[in-house]
Formats: structure tokens, sequence, C-alpha cells
């Protein structure tokens, strides 16, 4: 049996920092990052055959937990009449139709295989169909690691934003405006400097790249009304919320408080894969008929679509659509964040946590931050100390402040119970 500091010096030796996405590698938080053998339902279990209740899910697709046996048996038939066609599927059909049933404000929907793709055409859709260059997006906001979205605010709204990767020249990110989330007064001005320009708005309606931060419905309001009056396109990326925070994503909870509120374009990934790498974009048939092959917006995948991962995903949608699905998964959620909210205070500490659906996030802060920079105000170096105290407890948490957490299906009232246990513990080491 491998440890993971052993396989952690192999990977680095073949792999760009050991890992093949960034927060993998424990950068934020410090030590040695778990390589995970094998998991099952709400458990993970590390190279060292440590079990870890897990809390991150992939990253929100594992909203049934790991290996649920009706998505097992989907995606093992699937595996057997082929991997890829390179051509048209049934299944790709009733996995669109499954989306749109569910999303109100769609009609069309175009599948692609991930959040960054789906997000990067969205805006190339966006701007074909408006004849527009300019975008916004909001500090904190993350949709994916396209050139022009790679990019941190300016020193004012006359100026727009400045890369933040190497290789992605100033002229690439030269139409990418980004504001501050909830902020009011920026929006106002940013529409009043470049209403005409502008081709779309992205954003996140729960932000899940900056901990747990939700777009107040005021924000919201505003933001539907400046888009319509400018003629800009609202672009959700739910590729994190989407069918995570409620069914209907949460665009439909907007819906709720906001009458006849819809998004232009929304995109979407994790849950609609299953786990599987698969995403999509949607939106009005309008909009949707101006990609190739009937429109001048050119898109194409060659894996677009595949069968084993429109099988995972088909299942998956298909079972979270049963009755109560939500409800009990937000109960438990929401004992959860009320659980270590209540443990931390016990302890003598500012904690304040928020929640909906099966996603949730939390901040070793008195209030609940609203925009960026409010969460890096939060206190980073406790919660590094508390993160490792709690994966020597046996809980796996996002390794990093700024990313949210994931409840599935298969975790239990025992699980939760657990979890606080070892919370309860590590807060009083932190007091």
């Amino acid at each position: 049996m491998s440890s993971n500091q052993a396989l952690f010096e192999r990977a680095q030796r073949v792999i760009p920092g050991g890992v093949n996405s960034p927060v993998r590698a424990f950068r934020a938080v410090g030590g040695t990052p778990r390589f995970i053998a094998r998991a099952q339902g709400a458990y993970m279990w590390d190279a060292e055959g440590r079990q870890l209740i897990d809390y991150i899910g992939s990253w929100g697709p594992m909203i049934l937990g790991h290996g649920h046996p009706d998505v097992l048996d989907a995606v093992q038939r699937a595996v057997t009449e082929g991997f890829s066609f390179g051509a048209p599927t049934e299944r790709e059909i009733e996995l669109a139709e499954e989306i749109l049933k569910l999303v109100p404000s769609a009609e069309q929907v175009r599948l692609v295989s991930s959040g960054t793709e789906a997000a990067m055409t969205a805006i190339r859709l966006a701007r074909g169909a408006t004849g527009r260059s300019k975008l916004i997006k909001f500090e904190g906001c993350y949709h994916g690691h396209a050139d022009a979205l790679l990019v941190k605010a300016g020193s004012g709204l006359a100026t727009f934003g400045h890369p933040t990767s190497a290789g992605v020249p100033a002229e690439v990110v030269q139409h990418t405006l980004v504001l501050e989330y909830n902020n009011l007064e920026q929006l106002d001005e940013a529409f009043r400097q470049h209403g005409a320009d502008i081709a779309c708005v992205m954003i996140e309606p729960i932000a899940g790249n900056m901990n747990f931060v939700r777009a107040s419905v005021p924000f919201m309001t505003r933001l539907r009304a400046l888009c319509s009056q400018h003629g800009a396109l609202l672009v959700f990326d739910e590729v994190m919320s989407g069918f995570r925070v409620a069914l209907g994503s949460a665009q439909s909870l907007y819906a709720q408080q906001i009458p006849g509120f819809q998004p232009d374009l929304s995109v979407f990934g994790k849950v609609i894969g299953g786990g599987m790498p698969l995403a999509a974009f949607a939106g009005p048939k309008a909009i949707m008929e101006k990609l190739a092959p009937l429109g001048a917006v050119y898109q194409a995948g060659t894996l677009s679509g595949n069968p084993v991962a429109t099988a995972c995903g088909l299942a998956t949608l298909r079972l979270i659509q049963q009755p109560g699905f939500f409800d009990t998964l937000g109960a438990r959620t929401r004992r959860l964040t009320e659980g270590l909210q209540a443990a931390a205070t016990a302890a003598g500490i500012d904690l304040r946590g928020d929640c909906q659906g099966g996603m949730f996030g939390f901040f070793f802060a008195d209030h609940l931050p609203q925009n960026y920079p409010a969460v890096m105000a939060t206190d980073k170096e406790r919660f590094n100390r508390f993160f490792h105290l709690m994966l020597d407890g046996g809980v796996y948490l996002a390794p990093a402040m700024y990313e949210a957490g994931f409840v599935s299906a298969a975790h239990t009232d025992a699980d939760i119970d657990q979890t606080l246990a070892v919370a309860t513990r590590a807060f009083q080491t932190l007091g």
C-alpha cells in the first residue's frame, strides 16, 4: 500500500504540481493531498485505507453519493454498447429533453464536455446574438479557464480587467468588465457607461467559488431589469448550482421571488453528468438557433454528448426527481450547517454558515460575506487549522476556504452526527 506522501512525490515528477487541477494540491491549506483509492455512498477511502466522510462529492456532481446502483447499472449497460461514436444517439435527445423539462427558461440545449467549454461558448453565442463585444463578470465568480474569463478587476469602472494568468494577453480581456458581487451602485454605473456595448452579463447566482455567497434578490432584480433595458443577455452559470440547490436550479429560487424572472442563457454541468465529463448550455430557440450548423456561431466537440456520460447524467437527473428528494437533502444540509455554527458559538468562535439544497458554506466571521473582498477578510488561518483537524478526524472538506461544500442523498443522520462531533472537538481546540 502506497502512502499519500509517496504518491504525491511520485506524481510531482510527472504531473505539474502533482495534480491535474490546482486546488487538489492543498496549496491553500498546506500538507499532503489525499490520493483517493475508491468511494461508496458518502465515503471515500484514501491510498492508506483511511475512510473519510466526503463533503466534496467530486465538487458537486455526486448528489446521489458515490456508486448509486441505478447509476452504475445505466453506465455499465452503456459501456457495453460503445464508448463513443462521433454520431448522434437517442440518449442525447433524452438528456436534453430531461434538462428542458426542468428549466422553463430554455427551449433548446447543446451538450458539451466541460463547464469551461459551456461557459466559453455561451459567451460566444451571446456576442454572436447581440453583435456586441463587451461582457460583465463578477469578482469571485469562476466560469472556467477560458482566456477572456481569467481576469481581475481594473482600477475603476472605466478600466477593464487585467489578466490573472500568464499566457493571457491584455487585449484578450480588454472587453471584460469585472464588478463587485452584490454591488448595486457599480452595476448601475457599468450599464450607464457601457450599456449599448454589453453583450452579456455572466453570473453565478449562488457563487460556489468564493465559498457560498448568494446574489441578493434586489441585486438580481436590478440585474435582470438592466439587461432587458439595454439589450444584454443575462447568462446564469449554474455549473455548480444547477440541479444541486433545487430541482429547478438556482433560477427557480429567484423566479419564486421575482415575478416573471428568467435568465436568457443557462450553463450547466456537474450534476447533469452524474460525475462523468458532461456539461451544457441552454436558452430560447431564437438564440440557440444561431449556433452551427443552423447559424454563424461555431461550436463543435468530438466527445460532446458521448453515450456513457449521457447514461450517467440521465440516470442521475431521473433519480433526483423522486418525491421529497430535495426536501430531505435540504433538511440534512441545514442540520449540518446549523450544527457547525452552534458548535462554533459554544466554543466562543465566530462562524457563519449558509446553505441551499445540497450545497453549503461557512466562514470564520461574525457575518455572512456578500462579496469577494468580504470573503477574503475572513479568518483564513483559522479555516486552515480547522480543515486539518477535520481531516484528521475523518471528515473531508474542500481544501480551501474559497470553496463550497456538498451534501449527498447518501449522507445519513449518523454521518452528520459524526461530522458535528469531530467539529465540536476541532472548535474546542481552536478556541
